[in-house]
């Protein structure tokens, strides 16, 4: 079977949330499995840095698992309306992935978090595209036949999972944005599935 990277970071535990519903989705397929990984953080101080392996949580994201996954789905908390600085940082050290074409013409995902409900969302996932698309990779979206896209009153669009926290709700995720990453999860898979048989 397939592996499906699902990559993030997430402070408080929103993104990381997004991200086990997505696994749950990518698993029920039947086509593919999640490989869940997070990446370190970053630090104003230079000499600060991250021990080599998480104290809990998934591991940290190796060069192997960009090259052996047949997809990747993305995850960052909206920052100012675009990506957090470790999934920036780790993405801009993917210039050997780029020049071997590691990552072309596999399908991709992004998804976020953010506190408020206009709190760049769309802008987040869009920005956190571009890379993907820079890597030859095919980006797929939520498809409005998902019927939880329509109904939803905090997260969920059409370019990816989202998740709107709030002040009180980091990690819990409503019915429709647990609904909406499941399928997304499952449409990746799917849609790597395809790509490997043709």
């Amino acid at each position: 079977m397939q592996d499906i990277l699902v990559l993030y970071y997430s402070l408080h535990g929103s993104t990381e949330a997004l991200a086990r519903e997505i696994c749950r989705g990518i698993d029920a397929s039947g086509v593919a499995e999640a490989r869940l990984r997070t990446v370190p953080g970053v630090s104003a101080k230079s000499e600060a840095s991250e021990p080599p392996v998480p104290e809990d949580g998934p591991p940290y994201v190796s060069r192997e698992d960009l090259a052996e996954c047949a997809g990747l789905v993305l995850g960052s908390p909206t920052r100012f309306g675009n990506m957090a600085a470790p999934v920036k940082y780790f993405l801009d050290g993917t210039s050997g992935e780029w020049l071997s074409g590691a990552l072309s013409g596999k399908p991709c995902g992004v998804f976020t978090s953010s506190n408020a409900m206009h709190g760049g969302q769309e802008s987040t996932l869009i920005t956190m595209a571009i890379p993907l698309l820079h890597h030859g990779m095919i980006w797929c979206g939520v498809p409005y036949s998902e019927k939880a896209l329509s109904t939803t009153t905090r997260g969920g669009t059409p370019y990816g999972p989202t998740q709107v926290a709030g002040d009180d709700s980091a990690g819990v995720l409503d019915a429709d944005e647990a609904t909406i990453a499941r399928a997304f999860g499952a449409r990746i898979a799917d849609i790597a599935h395809r790509l490997a048989r043709r």
